[in-house]
C-alpha cells in the first residue's frame, strides 16, 4: 500500500468505483476501521493504494478491484461437457462463453450427465485455487436415486464408505423426499471432494444408483432460480464472497434466490 504516493488512488475512490458504496459512505467505512488493505486496517482518508496489486476487504469480505475480471454463473444442462472444445464433437461450453468479449473458462467440471452450477471466469488465479482438490470447496448436490433411502444409508454416507480409489464421506446428507412404494428418493449431499463422478459412485456403493443429478451450490454461490442453459453475471456480494474464499478467508453463502 502507498499511503502518500501521488500515483496511487485514494482508497475511498477505489471503493466507490468497485461498487461497495458511495464515496461518502466509503469514507465512513474507512474511518470506522472496517476497511483493510493487505490485511492491515486503514483509517486515514488520505490513504492511497495501487488497485492492481493491493488487496482490499470490507468487514472481512474481499473487494473486486480489477474491472477486467468477469465472473459468470451457468446452469449447465445435461448433455453438455465441461470443456471449451470437445474432441468427440459433443455439445460444449463454447455456446455460453462465446457471447462474452473476454475469453472465459470453467472453474472445475461437471460430467456431461450432471446439470447445475458452473462458474465461468477469466480470472485464472481464482479458478486454479477454487478448482484445486486440496482447497476443498464445498459443493451441494441433489440426486434423484432409485429406491427408498433409509436413515441407516444416510448415516453410512456421512460416516464414510470405501470406494476403489479410497474412503469417502459426505460432509452432510439428508433425504428430501422418498416414495412410499420405494420408487425413488431425492437426496441432498454436501461434499468438499473433487474426485471424478464422486456422487454417482457413492450412491452406487450404497445401492441407490443416480438417475438425475444437479449441483445447487458451489462454495458461497447458489444456483437459485437460474434456468437450465442460462447464464448471469455474479452480483457484487457474490463476487466478494468468491474472492474471499479464494484468498483463504471465511465466506457466507449468499441467499438461495439472490
Amino acid at each position: 500500500m502507498n499511503d502518500q504516493a501521488p500515483e496511487g488512488v485514494r482508497l475511498q475512490k477505489v471503493l466507490a468505483q468497485a461498487g461497495v458504496a458511495s464515496r461518502r459512505v466509503s469514507e465512513e467505512l474507512i474511518v470506522a476501521g472496517r476497511v483493510r488493505v493487505n490485511g492491515m486496517v486503514v483509517t486515514e482518508l488520505g490513504s492511497r493504494i495501487d488497485p492492481g496489486s493491493d488487496l482490499v476487504d470490507v468487514d472481512g469480505t474481499a473487494v473486486q478491484l480489477d474491472a477486467t475480471k468477469r465472473y459468470v454463473m451457468l446452469n449447465k444442462p445435461r448433455g453438455v461437457v465441461s470443456s471449451l472444445r470437445d474432441d468427440r464433437g459433443r455439445p460444449d461450453l463454447r455456446r455460453y462463453t462465446e457471447r462474452f468479449e473476454e475469453r472465459l473458462f470453467n472453474v472445475g467440471r461437471l460430467d456431461a450427465d450432471t446439470s447445475g452450477l458452473l462458474v465461468l471466469t477469466n480470472d485464472g488465479e481464482l479458478a486454479h485455487v477454487l478448482a484445486h482438490p486440496s482447497f476443498g470447496v464445498t459443493k451441494v448436490y441433489i440426486a434423484k436415486v432409485t429406491g427408498r433411502v433409509s436413515a441407516q444409508t444416510v448415516a453410512a454416507l456421512t460416516r464414510g464408505i470405501e470406494l476403489e480409489d479410497g474412503p469417502i464421506a459426505a460432509d452432510k446428507a439428508r433425504v428430501l423426499s422418498a416414495s412410499a412404494e420405494g420408487g425413488g428418493s431425492l437426496v441432498e449431499l454436501t461434499l468438499h471432494s473433487g474426485r471424478n463422478r464422486i456422487v454417482r459412485r457413492m450412491m452406487d456403493a450404497v445401492g441407490h444408483p443416480v438417475e438425475e443429478l444437479v449441483r445447487r451450490q458451489f462454495g458461497p454461490l447458489h444456483l437459485g432460480t437460474l434456468p437450465a442453459g442460462k447464464t448471469r453475471e455474479l452480483t457484487t456480494v457474490e463476487r466478494g464472497a468468491l474472492l474471499t474464499l479464494s484468498r483463504g478467508g471465511p465466506s457466507t453463502p449468499s441467499p438461495e434466490n439472490p
